[in-house]
């Protein structure tokens, strides 16, 4: 049975593009999906905390000499690994924010990346020394940014630090079906706005047909 974990990582609600973006995607998942579940996990009105050095000393010890504290500590993360390898796709909504993600989602990221876990390392192999252990699964990635030229080929792909990084981070994930549809103009508005609106709802409608 397909299972499908949204994530929403803006801090706005009804003025959020990204949300509406995830919001279309889930009500065509749904016809497509029948009987396939869905779970929410909302990062940017109800964030999670970042890694401190209790976390860190608790992640690295091994599980069966953890004591009570330190498995207190590794609650949520452990809540959101487990919720993470259950699923079969994952969708991400998400702005740009001062050119990559919101720290909402970066706090997240590093509840989920688990040595031995959800990766390990493998040093010396080509091309990351990561060999990710979440496998067939796919991820889409619903991304929004305020100006434009950040995609392949336009002026600031240089200064694109949001779709590469979370691409990148997938893959330490082991999940390298990665979907991503782009949403700019969404600060300057007018005509470029509404025609990149419905490019990207006629792309997340095809990925779903």
């Amino acid at each position: 049975m397909e299972q499908l974990l949204v994530i929403n990582t803006s801090p706005q609600r009804s003025a959020s593009y990204s949300r509406q973006m995830t919001e279309r995607f889930v009500q065509l998942w749904r016809l497509r999906y029948p009987s396939g579940d869905i779970i929410y996990r909302e990062l940017g009105n109800q964030p999670i905390p970042h890694v401190d050095e209790g976390w860190v000393q608790a992640a690295f010890t091994p599980p069966e000499a953890r004591n009570r504290q330190q498995k207190d500590t590794l609650a949520l993360s452990d809540e959101l690994v487990s919720e993470l390898k259950q699923v079969t796709q994952i969708v991400i909504g998400c702005p740009m924010h001062n050119l990559s993600v919101p720290s909402t989602l970066k706090a997240y990221i590093d509840q989920i990346i688990r040595m031995g876990i959800t990766t390990r390392l493998v040093p010396g192999t080509p091309g990351s020394p990561y060999a990710g252990l979440l496998h067939e699964k796919k991820a889409y990635l619903l991304l929004v940014r305020g100006g434009h030229g950040y995609e392949e080929g336009g002026a600031y792909v240089h200064m694109n630090f949001q779709e590469p990084y979370l691409t990148e981070v997938l893959g330490m994930l082991g999940i390298h079906d990665v979907t991503t549809v782009s949403l700019e103009y969404a600060a300057i508005g007018g005509d470029p706005f509404d025609e990149a609106v419905n490019r990207a709802n006629s792309r997340i409608d095809a990925l779903l047909s």
